[in-house]
């Protein structure tokens, strides 16, 4: 594993806080129907890329990119319920948590190998 700092998870956390944003404006955007959410989408997406490729100099890929899509997928899905008022069944919640322990898994796993 590369020499992890500070820097990197904060690179990461930038480059979810992007993605969820870019993700929130691509709903809003109705299928590029509304100009403003739909320029904020490309915004915020590039932007995630860009951080999530910085936190990249200081973490492995497979980790950055597990947590970083991990995340990803769980607070899409708990702002979908908030914010756009979708249903999330608990079949839905069950393979979320699936997710969540595999991005913890491959954390521990790639510590355990270094």
């Amino acid at each position: 594993m590369k020499a992890s700092g500070g820097i990197g998870w904060l690179f990461l956390a930038l480059a979810i806080v992007l993605e969820l944003s870019g993700t929130i404006s691509m709903k809003m955007s109705e299928g590029f129907t509304k100009l403003w959410p739909s320029l904020l989408m490309f915004l915020f997406y590039g932007a995630s890329f860009t951080f999530l490729n910085f936190a990249l100099n200081y973490m492995d890929m497979s980790i950055a990119y597990a947590i970083w899509s991990g995340v990803g997928i769980v607070l899409i899905s708990l702002v979908g319920v908030k914010l756009f008022n979708e249903q999330l069944p608990l079949t839905s919640m069950m393979w979320i948590v699936v997710i969540v322990i595999g991005v913890i898994g491959l954390n521990i796993s790639s510590k355990v190998h270094q």
